[in-house]
């Protein structure tokens, strides 16, 4: 259960990063909207964090979950920011998420 709260709260932190993105290209009110989405996304993914880390080891848990949040916001730079695409860029992203897998394999 734990694994998963934590893969949630990964995903918020892709949130609250393309929030950031958003609100960087917009002014005004829509600004305001995307910035206090970060806080919301930025709060969720905290108290996911901390829940998960209750039972997961925190080494594990916190490269897991800025793993998420590394190759989550890459993808949503790449879709959403119009981000380029290269060899490298995708080889160094699939040795993280191999990293990832391998350490969700060893944690007890």
């Amino acid at each position: 259960m734990n694994w998963i709260l934590l893969i949630i709260a990964g995903l918020f932190e892709v949130g609250f990063a393309t929030c950031l993105g958003k609100a960087k290209n917009s002014t005004g009110n829509e600004a305001s909207y995307w910035y206090l989405g970060f806080l919301v996304c930025l709060t969720i993914s905290m108290l996911l964090l901390m829940k998960a880390t209750q039972t997961l080891p925190i080494g594990t848990a916190y490269a897991v979950w800025t793993g998420i949040g590394a190759v989550g916001t890459v993808l949503a730079g790449v879709f959403l920011f119009n981000e380029p695409v290269d060899f490298w860029r995708l080889f160094f992203i699939s040795t993280l998420i191999i990293s990832l897998v391998g350490l969700k394999f060893v944690s007890h």
